[in-house]
C-alpha cells in the first residue's frame, strides 16, 4: 500500500476511534440522540445476550476454572489481572480466544514458560501472557471447551479463562468493574455493555477498580519527546498516567502496526521514542524502533486473592461463594 494511502487509512481510523470514545463516554447532543434512536436495537441485543448465557450447554471439566470477565466492551484490565493472580499458582493454563491473531484453530502459545509461536500466530494479549507467566501454559482457541480439554491433557491443575463470563462452564466467575464507566448504562449499540448491567448479580466475585484493585504505571526507558501510540480499548483510561507527550496516535483495539508509517510519524513529530503499553510493545519487538513502555502493575486486595486460592484448593469440597460478593450493592 502506498505511504500516502496508508497515512490516510491511519488518519481515518484515528478519528473514528476518537468519535467512538466520545460517543460512549462523553457524548455531545447529536451522539446522545443517536444513542436513544438505537435503543430498540440495544434492547434486542441485551435479550439475545441473556438468552445465550442462560441457555448455553453446561460443562463440568472436573478442574478448577477461574473465569475473568467484564460486561463492558474491552478495557477493564483482564489481562493484567490474570498476570497478577495466575503467578501465585502452579501448573496454570491460560485459555484465551486469541482475538485478531493470524492463525486459526487451537494453538499452544507457550508450554510451561517456553514460547512456541510468534506474536502474529498467538495475538497480542496471549503473547504478553506467555512472556509474563513463566510458570504457565497459554492456549488460544475460539472453542474454549476444546482449549480447556487440551490444558488438561498438558497436565494443568487450574485454568484461568479469559473473557469467560458468558460460557456455561463450572467455574469461579470473577467480573471486573472498571473505574471509568460509559455515559449510558445500556447495551450495544446505545451503550458499551455486552449484557444488561443487572447481569453483575451472576458473578461470584465482583472486583471493583479503585476499591478491590488499583493500577500503577511506571515508564520504562522514558525519553524527552515521547509520541503516544495506542491500539487498546478505551484509551482514555491511560490519560491519568500520561506524562507530557508530543502527540497521540490512537488506533483500534488489537490493530497491527506499519513500520514505515511509524518511522514517518516519529520524524514528523520529531519524537525520540514511541510511548506504548506492554500489550502494544509485543507487536513492535522486531521493528527496531525506540520504545518507552508503560508498565502496568495491579495491586489486588489480599482477600480477593484468598478467595481465589480457597476456590482452587477446595475445588472438590462445597464452598459458599456468597462471601466473595460485595457486602453492599454496587451502583453500576
Amino acid at each position: 500500500m502506498p505511504l500516502s494511502a496508508q497515512c490516510l487509512r491511519y488518519f481515518i481510523i484515528e478519528n473514528a476511534m476518537r468519535w467512538i470514545d466520545s460517543y460512549f463516554y462523553n457524548p455531545n447532543i447529536w451522539q446522545k440522540c443517536l444513542s436513544i434512536t438505537l435503543l430498540p436495537v440495544s434492547l434486542l441485543y441485551g435479550i439475545c445476550a441473556l438468552i445465550r448465557r442462560k441457555c448455553g450447554k453446561f460443562y463440568d471439566f472436573s478442574l478448577p476454572i477461574v473465569s475473568l470477565g467484564n460486561l463492558i466492551v474491552g478495557g477493564s484490565g483482564k489481562t493484567p489481572f490474570i498476570i497478577e493472580t495466575a503467578r501465585h499458582f502452579e501448573k496454570v493454563a491460560i485459555v484465551s480466544r486469541g482475538y485478531k491473531r493470524a492463525s486459526k484453530g487451537l494453538v499452544v502459545v507457550s508450554e510451561w514458560g517456553e514460547i512456541r509461536v510468534s506474536q502474529l500466530e498467538s495475538g497480542d494479549e496471549p503473547y504478553l501472557l506467555a512472556r509474563e507467566l513463566k510458570n504457565a501454559s497459554v492456549i488460544v482457541c475460539k472453542d474454549r471447551k476444546k482449549a480447556i480439554e487440551k490444558a488438561k491433557q498438558m497436565g494443568a491443575k487450574v485454568v484461568f479463562l479469559d473473557d469467560g463470563f458468558r460460557l456455561a462452564f463450572k467455574k469461579l466467575n470473577i467480573v471486573l468493574i472498571p473505574l471509568l464507566k460509559p455515559y449510558f448504562s445500556l447495551c450495544l449499540p446505545s451503550g458499551m455493555y455486552r449484557e444488561i448491567p443487572s447481569a453483575y448479580k451472576a458473578a461470584d466475585i465482583l472486583v471493583r477498580e479503585g476499591i478491590d484493585y488499583t493500577r500503577e504505571v511506571d515508564i520504562e526507558s522514558p525519553s524527552q519527546r515521547m509520541l503516544l501510540l495506542t491500539a487498546i480499548a478505551n484509551p482514555a483510561r491511560l490519560d491519568e498516567f500520561l506524562p507530557d507527550v508530543v502527540g497521540k496516535i490512537t488506533l483500534s483495539d488489537h490493530a497491527r502496526f506499519d513500520k514505515v508509517f511509524l518511522e514517518q510519524a516519529i520524524s514528523q513529530y520529531n519524537a525520540t521514542s514511541l510511548l506504548v503499553t506492554s500489550k502494544d510493545e509485543v507487536k513492535l519487538l522486531d521493528y527496531g524502533l525506540p520504545l518507552s513502555v508503560m508498565r502496568l502493575k495491579l495491586t489486588i486486595k489480599p482477600d480477593i486473592l484468598e478467595r481465589i486460592r480457597t476456590y482452587i484448593e477446595c475445588f472438590d469440597s462445597p464452598v459458599d461463594l456468597q462471601d466473595s460478593k460485595p457486602n453492599q450493592k454496587e451502583r453500576v
